[in-house]
Order: structure tokens, then sequence, then C-alpha cells
């Protein structure tokens, strides 16, 4: 295919260059884009006088038959194409003649790229703000199922005290749920036109960009046509906000891995969502969710590379830019399939609640709530807490759990506890008398599913 931009050169590129110098291979996914974004600029520039309707009317009505020509496969893109932009140009002009060649008047492919680039990112970021809804929603089905069930709270991964499964599973909802937030805040700075800015200094002509910007659905346009041909940091923001969205599924997916063996057994997942052994007849696999953990450092490599491939280039495009779509595409679709299987994953999943009750009673894990059944009875604090600490060293001795020790035994080292001790660290009341705020009582988890439902 001969080089549009032949001229200053003859074109003519070694075979090698050549195809290290393109990017059909990858940026060919954005060629609706690069279609719609034309469309836009015909009728700017017809609006405009720079073009007459006519032209414009056969280039639209051309871009618009080779979109639906690619997407019926009745059109196949070129692989040896220097890049979807030209792709497209190349093909226009070969079917309406010399007046596709009028289309890139009053614009570059430093803008024009960038446009392309803005408006899948635009359209990608709504369709992952759909996906984690659907996960956040999946999470607070599995909470609202089962809501009063009891298990283990850990810190240090330690037994620390009892919580509900439902507030766990929250407050994973609540970190998927601020990811929503920084996804939908992002693209308010990815949908900001940059067509228009040219290969870097703007156009002589009279262009009308709020026009285009407005056709294509951005709220405002670039402002400086050097900035908005040179930064990618609208990239490197959605690829931060998708990494993290990845550290909280994996840590999600670190739970699920450990819960689901046997050494806890809390969880049993789908067989739709694990493998066996190609030796081990008895083993079930939690693949999906280690591959959602696995992913995880492939996203953030992608948000490294990105800022290393920008952290040195001088205004206005350099070459160096072709960098950025394979390490935001490759996020995308990471993030994109992992979300896919995750949501479905969590609300398969079945919650064995008996393993988690007896899990909890192991550990001491009111020995707190023996300390603050002290302080109420006038002990400070810190007495308490030693006092508590000497039961449980006791308990571990002698074989006992705190709440089958012997009122007997407990006095010897209290004479404050009396019998009502015992509905003071009973399991459940030790979770129902967490109501603070954000705290695991059934009562405040109601409070939270409420907030989600609301914010959903």
């Amino acid at each position: 295919m001969a080089k549009m931009w032949a001229g200053r050169t003859a074109g003519d590129v070694n075979e090698l260059a050549d195809s290290f110098n393109s990017s059909i291979s990858f940026d060919s996914r954005l060629y609706k884009q690069d279609i719609t974004g034309s469309m836009a600029h015909a009728a700017m520039l017809s609006a405009q006088g720079i073009i007459s309707s006519d032209d414009a009317d056969s280039i639209i009505s051309a871009l618009k038959q080779i979109l639906q020509d690619i997407e019926s496969g009745n059109l196949q893109i070129d692989p040896k194409a220097e890049d979807i932009h030209m792709f497209v140009e190349q093909v226009l002009t070969e079917r309406i003649g010399d007046t596709g060649k009028k289309l890139h008047t009053a614009r570059s492919r430093n803008d024009q790229v960038a446009l392309d680039l803005r408006l899948y990112l635009r359209d990608y970021a709504d369709e992952v703000s759909s996906l984690l809804k659907d996960l956040v929603k999946a999470l607070k089905t599995q909470a609202e199922k089962n809501i009063d069930v009891i298990m283990p709270g850990y810190t240090h991964l330690q037994h620390a005290q009892p919580v509900l499964f439902s507030h766990y599973m929250l407050a994973y909802a609540m970190m998927f749920l601020r990811d929503i937030e920084r996804i939908k805040d992002c693209r308010k700075r990815i949908n900001v036109s940059p067509i228009g800015c040219c290969a870097l200094a703007g156009t002589t002509y009279d262009t009308d960009r709020a026009l285009e910007a407005k056709k294509l659905g951005f709220d405002s346009v670039c402002l400086n046509s050097l900035d908005g041909v040179s930064d990618r940091d609208f990239c490197v923001e959605l690829l931060s906000s998708l990494s993290l969205v990845m550290t909280h599924l994996s840590r999600l997916s670190e739970e699920l891995i450990l819960w689901s063996s046997q050494e806890f057994s809390f969880i049993e997942l789908s067989d739709d969502f694990t493998t066996g052994s190609s030796i081990m007849p008895q083993k079930k696999n939690p693949d999906m969710a280690e591959l959602c953990r696995g992913k995880t450092g492939r996203v953030y490599g992608d948000l490294m590379g990105l800022l290393t491939t920008l952290k040195g280039l001088p205004l206005a495009y350099n070459k160096d830019m072709q960098e950025d779509k394979e390490g935001v595409f490759d996020a995308c679709d990471t993030v994109k399939m992992c979300l896919s299987v995750c949501a479905p994953m969590i609300l398969s999943m079945k919650i064995n609640k008996e393993n988690m009750l007896e899990s909890a009673k192991k550990g001491f894990m009111n020995a707190t709530d023996l300390a603050d059944y002290l302080v109420i009875k006038g002990l400070p604090f810190r007495d308490a807490y030693k006092i508590s600490g000497s039961v449980v060293a006791y308990c571990i001795q002698t074989g006992h759990i705190l709440e089958d020790l012997p009122l007997s035994e407990y006095k010897k080292f209290s004479t404050l506890i009396s019998d009502d001790v015992y509905q003071a660290i009973d399991l459940a009341n030790c979770v129902q008398k967490r109501s603070s705020e954000g705290g695991t009582s059934t009562e405040s988890v109601k409070k939270q599913l409420a907030f989600l439902e609301d914010a959903l």
C-alpha cells in the first residue's frame, strides 16, 4: 500500500522498518472510533464552508459503508497498512476518489489518534463501571443471603474478633464501589476533545472545534493544542484506577483461595469456576481466582510501562507515544475478563456456615469482650485486658475455651466475674453488640446494604 505521507521522502521504507513502524496489528480495534470521528470531522468542515456539503455527504456516506463492511466482514483490515487511520482513509479514497482526500483537511494523525483513543476509553470506562456494578451486586446478594452467618475476623491472619460473613462481603463491595467512583471521575478527563489541535499548533482553517466535540459527545475541548496531542495522562489515570481494581480483585481472590482449601472449608466454589488435576483425582483447583490474582501484576506492568514511556518525552508528539496503546488495551482487556468471571463466581459459591461458626469458636476471639465485660464492672481497661489475657493463657493450659470455663475458675482471676459473663462472651452477642456505625452487627450491616442499594 502506498504511503499517504510520501512527498518529502519517497515513501519507500525498508520492509523490516515498515513492519517495526506499523501499529495496525493493535490499533485496528479503533476502526469504529476512527470512522465515527471522521464523520463528525467531515460534518464540521462542511458546516464551516471548508468543504462543500456535497463532498461532506459523499464522505460520510462512504464512511458509513466502510464501517458496515468492516463489521459484516465484507471488508478485511489490511495487516500491511501502517495504521487504522491510514487504512480507512486509503479505502475511502479508493471508493470516492479525490473527494476522499479532502477529509484530512484541518487535522493531523496526531490529534486523530488522541481522539480515537479517548473515544475508545470513554466507552470502556462505561463498560467496566457496569461490570464493577455487577460484582458489587454479587457481593451484596451473598451478604443478604447469609446476613447472620458468623465467621472469624482476622488481623495478621490470626483469629481476631468474630464478624458476620455479610460484613466481610460488604467490605469488598465498598472497595469496588470506590473503584466505580474513580473510573467515573477519570471519565470526565477522558471526555475532552483533542480534535482540531492538529499536529501540534492548531490550524489556519476556520474550524469549529466545539461543534465537532459536541457531535462526538465530548464535554469540552483541549484548551492547548500542544497538550492535546502530546499527553496521555488520561490513559495513566485510567490504568491507575484499573490497577486498584485488580488490587481489590486480587485480595478477594486470595480470600476465596484460602477459604476453599481443606484447612478452611468456609466456601466451595462452583465446578463452573474450578478445574481438576491431571494426576490427582480428588483436586478441585480455584484456577479462576488464582488467575485474577496472577493477572494483577500484568496490569501493574502496563501502568508502569506507560509511565516510563512518557517520563522523558519533550513536546509535542513523538513516535514513542505509539507505545501507549498495547499496554492500555492489554490492561482494559485483562480487567474486563477478570470482572466478567469474578461476579458469577461469587454468586455461585456455596457458603459453609457451620464450618465458619466452628472456626469462630476457636482462637478466643471473644477475649476482648471478656475485657469489656470487666470494664463495665468497674475495672480500668488495661487491668481488664491483663486479666482477660491471663484467663486465655489458663484456658490454653487446661484445654478449655472461654465459653466452657467454670465460673469457679473465672473467680480465681476476678471476684467481679459472675454468671452473666457467659452471655457477654457468647459469639452471637459479641457480634450484635458491635452496633457502632460501620460495625459488624446485623443492624449495621443492614444500613450498609441500604447504602449500597442507593449507590447502585
